[in-house]
């Protein structure tokens, strides 16, 4: 199966929370008949996240080493960026081609990336937060992660 782990849960697997601990036996995404993935976009969040909350040297190693167990997907490919444009569009409910079910909304912009990676990889998105859920039946498989 391919992963695609969203920002909060490599925060999680930062922690070494039980968030953390309960996704490795329900899914095993670092395992070997898998494949997990970062998009570059949450490597940037977290980087920001670092600087805004001043971690430290040991922290900082720690992300380090997480990351270096991930693939990580860039966004710089046309699929990706035709995908996040119709993601964007179906969200605010302006996709001619495919006309949303729901209320529009305006997602973030990493989160569109986020999105658009997953759906072109025809991967499985681990996520702890509702901001991709409209998107379920349309663009993604989603694992929902209870905190």
């Amino acid at each position: 199966m391919i992963y695609i782990l969203d920002t909060n849960i490599i925060i999680h697997y930062l922690r070494k929370s039980e968030v953390a601990q309960r996704m490795d036996v329900l899914y095993n995404p670092f395992g070997n008949e898998n494949e997990a993935i970062v998009p570059v976009v949450c490597i940037g969040e977290i980087k920001s996240m670092a600087i805004r909350s001043n971690w430290g040297v040991q922290k900082l190693m720690k992300l380090d080493e997480v990351l270096g167990l991930l693939l990580i997907a860039d966004i710089n490919s046309k699929d990706v960026l035709e995908r996040y444009a119709e993601i964007d569009a179906y969200s605010q409910g302006k996709y001619e081609f495919n006309k949303s079910k729901f209320s529009s909304r305006n997602m973030g912009k990493n989160d569109l990336w986020i999105a658009a990676i997953t759906s072109v990889l025809h991967a499985t998105l681990i996520t702890c937060d509702n901001d991709f859920n409209h998107l379920s039946e349309e663009y993604l498989n989603i694992i929902k992660i209870e905190v």
